[in-house]
């Protein structure tokens, strides 16, 4: 019996030992592939800045988003980028929590110091976590408690002259969309852009009437 405990023990110590530390993770980036990208994406999920069960194994577009939300909820620079200190901060991180606390109802929340949005069902469950851009340097997002008050698949912009699909209007012309460049700083006109993976999905989830709290 210890000659096979032993056994064991020193068979941990040498798996341990040819483990890589989290300083010495790889940084991954768009279009690496492999195991550790998928404990990646593992993570993400279980953190709610993926969809359930989403882990490819390679690091696409949606997962360098993932990693956009998370980056802006702790703090980092939102680069896309899981070098070792993102990494580690995950591994040890929880889901974001919803800033309105005891309140349960079923709402969206969107941060604009962290530029993400927080999806909370009934019971104020945390279901997702998604990175956005709201209004750049001379444009205004307007902070305060709104709803989803239109909505349209394909929304026309007469001001901008630009096609807005997913478009789910909050406060005066402003609104939730889907949009091919959604960057790590505010860079909209006033609108929340929103992802092109993601946008379908928060669509679908937001009907008229859903609470949305900007701050």
């Amino acid at each position: 019996m210890l000659k096979r405990l032993a056994l064991v023990t020193t068979l941990v110590i040498a798996a341990l030992a040819v483990m890589p530390s989290p300083a010495q993770a790889r940084t991954l980036y768009q279009g690496t592939c492999g195991p550790d990208v998928f404990a990646l994406q593992v993570r993400l999920y279980n953190r709610s800045y993926l969809p359930n069960r989403y882990h490819p194994g390679c690091y696409d577009y949606r997962t360098t988003q993932a990693v956009m939300a998370f980056q802006g909820w702790v703090g980092f620079t939102r680069d896309g980028v899981a070098g070792a200190a993102t990494q580690l901060r995950l591994r040890y991180s929880g889901t974001p929590r919803a800033w309105t606390g005891a309140r349960k109802f079923r709402h969206i929340e969107i941060h604009k110091t962290k530029q993400i949005m927080i999806v909370v069902g009934g019971g104020g469950l945390v279901q997702r976590t998604i990175h956005v851009s709201t209004a750049g340097p001379g444009h205004v997002t307007p902070t305060g408690h709104w709803h989803v008050y239109s909505k349209s698949l394909m929304s026309w912009s007469n001001l901008f002259h630009v096609w807005l699909p997913y478009a789910s209007y909050v406060v005066g012309g402003d609104a939730m969309h889907s949009y091919p460049s959604v960057p790590g700083y505010p860079a909209s006109h006033g609108c929340i852009r929103i992802p092109a993976p993601e946008a379908p999905w928060v669509y679908a989830w937001a009907p008229i009437g859903t609470p949305v709290w900007i701050a």
